[in-house]
């Protein structure tokens, strides 16, 4: 991802959704100056954390703050796997703000989880189990939906980007495998079977998607179009 935004030394790098702060302290290590944000107290508090404990906290600042409210302007964006919880309905504005936000000549990289086209218009209005129980109000979105969407309403451009849905779904075995090792841990913790099913369940059918070429991601730059 890094690679992708063009991340080097000096870079002022805005990261959309901090996660735990495993993009941001990379990004400090190279030398850049790193904003990060994100709408979890949580994940806010363990970056912080462990970003401290990188003796990072002069080169990285995490805020508790919506994308839409972020000002100034950054040579490098990165975000990973937020769009697919963004909402269809906001895609134009979230890639709005990005435009907005990426100084001249500055590279954006999104990585998302993806699938075709024709499956994604065929279930953009669906209210599938994932949807009820994982993800309420999310949506993965097709290369050419992303694209579509830039072109219609920023001047940002899809210039490459890099697909690797089966090493995804060694990822999710991993964790699957991970989570049933460490299962006695977290029933202790007060969680019961039923969560325990539903966990167990949606890492396996999202294994089964990568495998079988039904899902995919990929992390994909995105640069201002060039009016000659």
């Amino acid at each position: 991802m890094l690679d992708a935004a063009d991340v080097r030394a000096g870079a002022r790098v805005l990261e959309i959704g901090t996660g735990w702060g495993s993009l941001a302290i990379p990004a400090a290590r190279r030398g850049a100056h790193v904003t990060t944000i994100t709408l979890s107290g949580e994940q806010a508090e363990l970056a912080r954390e462990r970003i401290a404990a990188a003796g990072l906290a002069d080169r990285v600042e995490v805020r508790l703050q919506d994308y839409r409210e972020v000002t100034g302007q950054f040579d490098a964006i990165v975000s990973v796997e937020m769009i697919e919880a963004v909402g269809e309905e906001y895609w134009p504005t979230y890639f709005r703000a990005i435009d907005d936000l990426l100084a001249p000549g500055g590279v954006a990289a999104i990585q998302s989880i993806l699938m075709p086209h024709e499956r994604y218009l065929a279930t953009r209005r669906s209210f599938g189990w994932i949807q009820k129980h994982i993800f309420p109000g999310g949506l993965i979105p097709s290369t050419r939906a992303i694209e579509e969407t830039t072109e219609r309403h920023t001047s940002l451009r899809v210039t490459s980007a890099r697909h690797f849905g089966q090493d995804y779904a060694v990822t999710l075995r991993r964790w699957r495998e991970r989570f049933l090792e460490q299962w006695p841990t977290i029933s202790a913790a007060g969680f019961d079977e039923t969560f325990r099913r539903t966990w167990e369940f949606y890492l396996a059918y999202c294994e089964a998607g990568f495998a079988a070429g039904y899902l995919d991601v990929a992390q994909i730059r995105l640069e201002r179009e060039v009016l000659l």
